[in-house]
């Protein structure tokens, strides 16, 4: 049998590169947290870490340990919300979400969850999607209402993350948004290099690694003028004629006088929206009610990620800001 406590030990020597940090972390001594390791070496007949004058690092059997310390960690700490959970008087609901998400699919999910389950008491937290992900591995959040890019050069999706399931809700295309008056605004599509001599402005820092990577891709190195976190903004800045923009369907409304949005062409960007729930035998009914409300509202905005039929409320980026 592995001893928990000394997963957590390699953990945190993997997380800190040396037994001095990670006794520092833990509040043992480095000759306790290298008695761990050794006492798990042993039980597992290998290795799990390489010793160096440059500190400490995994080896192969030693990264297998750590992710199922991960694994491990993440389904006590569920376990214990779960059983903290048993003992309150209402069912509660803690919901992680990023802004955009938050403002335009969450509502109306919301409404028909609370219709259903009046008695929940209801948590709702704005998050960036990796802290509302690590939020639901360690149990301080039921479900999370996530994204991620993908496409040629996406990052990739969140499914592999122990602990997790994710479940794909609607694709989310970027559109280029311009001025009104810009000579490519009446455009059906645009190519991404013919916006090459733009300035840009930024309504999510992370849509600066993707536009970066596609501009490459088109010949060209964006030049930034205006970062925010907040796309309505980044559209008033467009609108001031700062820059044009990059922003996804679902953050093109409200409506917002004097720009428009339209499609790039091929290869498609793309943002993945999706929601993750804990893995395990025991589900969460309340996440479970919600995740169904959110596949309800997410199917009236369009294509799901499944690849589905655009719903009664599609949305059109062209001229989509009004």
């Amino acid at each position: 049998m592995i001893d928990v406590q000394r997963l957590r030990v390699l953990r945190a020597v993997a997380e800190h590169g040396s037994f001095n940090r990670a006794a520092a972390a833990l509040l043992l001594t480095p000759s306790a947290v290298s008695q761990h390791i050794a006492a798990l070496e042993r039980s597992l007949g290998a290795a799990v870490v390489t010793r160096s004058t440059r500190g400490v690092t995994l080896t192969e059997p030693g990264r297998v340990m750590v992710d199922a310390a991960e694994a491990v960690t993440a389904e006590l700490a569920r376990a214990r919300a779960r059983v903290d959970r048993l003992a309150e008087a209402r069912p509660r609901l803690t919901v992680a979400t990023f802004t955009s998400g938050g403002r335009v699919l969450l509502p109306g999910a919301l409404a028909r969850f609370a219709a259903e389950h009046p008695q929940a008491d209801l948590t709702v937290l704005e998050r960036e999607p990796e802290d509302s992900l690590r939020l639901v591995c360690e149990g301080a959040a039921d479900l999370a209402l996530a994204y991620h890019f993908e496409g040629p050069l996406g990052d990739g999706g969140p499914d592999g993350r122990p602990g997790l399931v994710w479940t794909p809700l609607l694709d989310d295309p970027l559109s280029a948004v311009l001025p009104d008056d810009h000579p490519l605004a009446a455009r059906p599509s645009v190519d991404l290099a013919e916006l090459a001599a733009e300035r840009w402005v930024l309504g999510c820092l992370k849509t600066e690694a993707y536009l970066r990577r596609y501009a490459a891709l088109a010949g060209f190195e964006p030049v930034i003028r205006g970062t925010t976190t907040d796309y309505f903004f980044a559209r008033s800045l467009v609108a001031a004629r700062v820059g044009v923009s990059l922003v996804p369907s679902v953050a093109l409304t409200p409506e917002l006088p004097g720009v428009s949005a339209v499609p790039v062409l091929p290869p498609a960007l793309t943002r993945r929206i999706g929601m993750a729930t804990a893995s395990g035998r025991h589900g969460h009914p309340l996440a479970e009610a919600l995740a169904g409300a959110l596949r309800a509202e997410a199917g009236g905005f369009g294509p799901a990620a499944a690849g589905g039929p655009p719903g009664p409320r599609a949305l059109t980026p062209r001229g989509g800001d009004r």
